[in-house]
């Protein structure tokens, strides 16, 4: 079934379906972790529906972001929902397997490129039926070393890498980054509260960076009341 919601009175409308992969709060975790400017030239990679795309376009309207998705499904939501927000002159997606992008860009082609990206290898975890959950959940249809190696083509020298993960596969994605010339630059660990262990980590790397990591205060969701923080109540357009 297809569901409609706004991210805030008068803001841009976000489409999903249940049979594909529903909207999470790792996807606007990650939409606030890029340093947003008018004038980037962003590539979503494994854009589903559209969201992270919608996400930064409303945090910063002069953008000019390109969504890739593997299924036809998913991005005739995104047409449906560049259509309803009138954004045919700022957002674009493209049906194609990410592992391609050769055969679609020019090396260098963005300034940024973000992805949230399966979180489990093809081996672990319960293995979903539906096609389309099981490639947004595990491994499936691409590597984590695969998407590495596809946002270090697409950056130019010097572009940012921005990724959502579970902390149990920080090891691999930290490795991933650095052989694919992606220099890790930024970590913010994400945690319910305060004093629970973190469930996500917010990972920016830049190609060709020089090594150094700065490791940030975590983002806590909820207060130990638990009432949202003001930080998430300002990533939710709440404030």
């Amino acid at each position: 079934m297809e569901h409609w919601e706004s991210f805030k009175p008068g803001g841009f409308r976000f489409v999903y379906d249940d049979t594909l992969f529903r909207p999470g709060t790792d996807s606007f975790l990650l939409s606030s972790l890029p340093h947003l400017k008018a004038g980037l030239r962003v590539c979503d990679l494994g854009c589903g529906t559209g969201l992270i795309s919608l996400l930064l376009l409303q945090r910063q309207p002069e953008l000019s972001v390109t969504g890739i998705d593997i299924q036809p499904a998913a991005i005739q939501l995104g047409q449906k929902a560049i259509q309803e927000n009138l954004l045919n002159d700022r957002l674009h997606f493209t049906c194609a397997d990410l592992r391609n992008v050769r055969d679609l860009f020019s090396t260098g082609s963005f300034d940024l490129v973000v992805c949230n990206p399966p979180y489990y290898t093809e081996q672990s975890g319960e293995v979903s039926a539906c096609d389309a959950l099981r490639m947004a959940r595990s491994e499936s249809a691409c590597s984590l070393d695969d998407i590495c190696r596809s946002a270090a083509y697409l950056l130019r020298w010097g572009g940012s890498f921005c990724l959502v993960h579970k902390p149990e596969r920080l090891t691999d994605l930290l490795c991933a980054l650095r052989s694919a010339a992606i220099e890790p630059k930024r970590l913010r660990f994400v945690c319910d509260r305060t004093n629970a262990a973190p469930s996500l980590v917010l990972v920016e790397g830049r190609r060709g960076g020089k090594p150094g990591l700065t490791v940030e205060a975590p983002l806590s969701l909820h207060e130990l009341s638990g009432l949202p923080t003001p930080e998430v109540d300002a990533i939710y357009f709440r404030t």
